[in-house]
């Protein structure tokens, strides 16, 4: 096919895409829908044989076994008494800091977004806890917002991560890689945030309410004791994942035999809150699966056509230098955050995107971790920040003062985009150490 063929068939599918997502028809469906139309216009080629193979190859991945484990220790987790005592636990240890109580919220997020594995779970489980107890002791509303807004993104970039799984999926790379990628990065992320939480009270001390009474190390321990078995689950599945010790599958399984070992020991396992985790992890399980399904299909139909390694040689055909291509993409990712959620963000371009990440040099594990810290500046990013939508609803304020209240912790983000694109060995040191040559 021409050049200009090409291009037209890009601008049929995508005019369908955007047409079939505004009717409000399913990611899955629509990538299905938009995969069938662009099979139409190559010749020869069984459609429907094609979307059985696809359909049972992407679903039948041993690797992709870990996804459903994942959530469902999340969803398990999500029903003990976890919630109720992360503040307890965490707070006494953060008086000396400046800003205190505000810390609770990155913290809280970083120990939740570990075992939730997603954005809005975290976002909503550590506001639920934190927004009362922090405006009861009159701390300062908005950067309270705002630290929830961003410290929420963490569910996604601390592994085991939903979006960190999907995208190997998408990308064929090692899940176990991208997951120890996460760990470096997630930790400039919170120190980012929780350094600016230091220096806002610092330059705001009437903002910060006087510091508690001190506490004995004893005393301490006592207010953390329920967090300590939640604690010792997180860094056995993650210290078995960086000695290769077990496959992401088998740290998955562990990791929901020991969550349901803690909800017993909490006394929260009924067979209500089984049946609901079980419920839970299965309808989001089904959804994401329809999404790899139609991504998958449509990737195989763009690959009959030629589109994506067109568009690559077209990108490729500007000169960009890598730093520029990457700067391009980031606007680019900015831009679809502002109408997709960041799994369709991820499924809808990786075969469009990859190949000019590949020619320009960029390891494939890197981009990933790139591309969840980009999908993170989505969540906070209006008109459709996921994130923003949760907040709006848990605290009662308007979305315009809860996106003003999140865009320090957004520029936050655009920093470590650009300290991981300066200094890539921050992301791949933890990859190359388990996983060398």
């Amino acid at each position: 096919m021409g050049t200009l063929e090409l291009v037209e068939i890009a601008g049929i599918v995508l005019f369908a895409l955007l047409a079939l997502l505004t009717g409000g028809v399913w990611i899955g469906i629509a990538l299905l829908i938009c995969g069938w139309i662009a099979m139409l216009f190559v010749q020869g080629i069984p459609i429907g044989a094609v979307l059985a193979t696809n359909s049972w190859s992407g679903s039948a991945s041993w690797s992709l076994a870990a996804l459903p484990l994942f959530i469902w220790m999340g969803e398990i987790l999500f029903r003990t008494r976890l919630s109720e005592e992360m503040f307890r636990g965490l707070s006494p240890w953060l008086g000396w800091l400046p800003g205190r109580l505000m810390h609770v919220n990155v913290l809280g997020c970083g120990l939740f977004g570990s075992i939730s594995g997603s954005s809005a779970a975290t976002t909503a489980m550590i506001a639920k806890i934190a927004l009362p107890e922090l405006k009861k002791r009159g701390y300062d509303e908005m950067v309270s917002l705002g630290s929830l807004a961003g410290a929420g993104t963490l569910g996604i970039l601390i592994p085991p991560s939903i979006t960190m799984v999907v995208y190997a999926v998408a990308a064929n790379v090692s899940i176990i890689q991208i997951f120890l990628a996460g760990f470096l990065p997630s930790l400039i992320v919170m120190a980012l945030y929780s350094g600016y939480i230091a220096v806002w009270s610092l330059m705001n001390p009437d903002k910060t309410p006087p510091a508690p009474p001190k506490m004995s190390f004893r005393e301490k321990l006592k207010e953390s004791a329920n967090l300590i078995p939640v604690a010792l689950l997180i860094a056995l599945v993650f210290a078995t994942l960086l000695l290769g010790w077990a496959t992401a599958t088998e740290c998955a399984a562990w990791g929901v035999l020991g969550s349901l070992a803690i909800a017993a020991w909490s006394r929260s396992l009924t067979w209500k809150s089984f049946w609901d985790s079980v419920m839970g992890a299965t309808r989001l399980t089904c959804m994401i699966m329809l999404i790899l399904t139609g991504a998958g299909f449509m990737s195989i139909a763009m690959g009959y056509t030629g589109i994506p390694n067109a568009l690559a040689s077209w990108v490729e055909s500007f000169d960009l230098s890598p730093y520029a291509l990457i700067a391009v993409l980031t606007v680019m990712y900015i831009l679809l955050g502002a109408a997709l959620d960041g799994l369709s963000m991820i499924v809808l371009t990786t075969v469009v995107v990859l190949p000019m990440i590949q020619q320009a040099g960029f390891d494939l594990i890197w981009f990933g971790i790139f591309l969840v810290l980009i999908v993170e500046m989505a969540e906070v990013s209006p008109p459709v920040g996921f994130n923003l939508f949760v907040l709006q609803t848990m605290s009662g304020r308007d979305s315009l003062t809860v996106a003003r209240a999140s865009l320090p912790f957004f520029f936050l983000l655009v920093a470590t985009v650009a300290i991981i694109t300066v200094f890539p060995d921050i992301v791949m040191v933890l990859p190359k150490m388990a996983f060398p040559g």
